[in-house]
């Protein structure tokens, strides 16, 4: 398969409908994305012919019409088919985030345990997160590894939140008999 190129802002624009596509399950007016990635909905008009060229958007027609991701968006963004996502608990300052995807845990850095870092990747808005607020991850359903971090920075482009370890918990081994 091949892979297809997508500009930031197109990558933008198109996780954003995923997001608003699966908040609501419904076709999404261009007015919704262009208010979430700050642009006029003329400009996501435009972004959204080039990605329906691309075959990565459907157009619907209508009074309830707008704009919905194809399965080949999802490849596009390497989301993988999201019931088969393994359920990785967030806390956000505290408070468990529903709709929180964790599609990947990323322990960059991990060589230096001083300034250690983790990269998550979430399917889903990082509208609400802001720098200093506190985030826990996991447990994992494997490791049963929970990180607790602070949030340093994000990536919107590939939707990370990039976490300053503070505490890695991993429960104890159960001990040899």
């Amino acid at each position: 398969m091949s892979s297809i190129e997508l500009t930031p802002s197109q990558k933008n624009i198109l996780q954003e409908l995923v997001n608003l596509y699966r908040d609501s399950e419904s076709a999404v007016k261009g007015e919704e994305i262009a208010e979430r990635v700050n642009r006029n909905p003329g400009t996501i008009r435009n972004q959204m012919q080039s990605l329906k060229a691309l075959q990565l958007v459907e157009g619907v027609p209508g009074p309830k019409g707008g704009y919905k991701p194809t399965a080949t968006a999802y490849d596009a963004l390497q989301i993988q088919d999201m019931d088969h996502a393994a359920e990785v608990p967030l806390f956000h300052n505290g408070e468990q985030i529903e709709e929180a995807n964790v599609a990947e845990i990323n322990l960059a850095s991990v060589h230096h345990p001083e300034n250690c870092r983790a990269e998550v990747t979430l399917q889903g808005s990082l509208a609400d997160y802001d720098e200093g607020d506190s985030v826990t991850v996991g447990p994992t359903p494997l490791s049963k590894l929970q990180i607790v971090g602070t949030l340093d920075g994000k990536d919107d482009t590939s939707n990370k939140l990039i976490l300053t370890i503070d505490d890695m918990v991993a429960p104890a081994e159960a001990p040899e008999h």
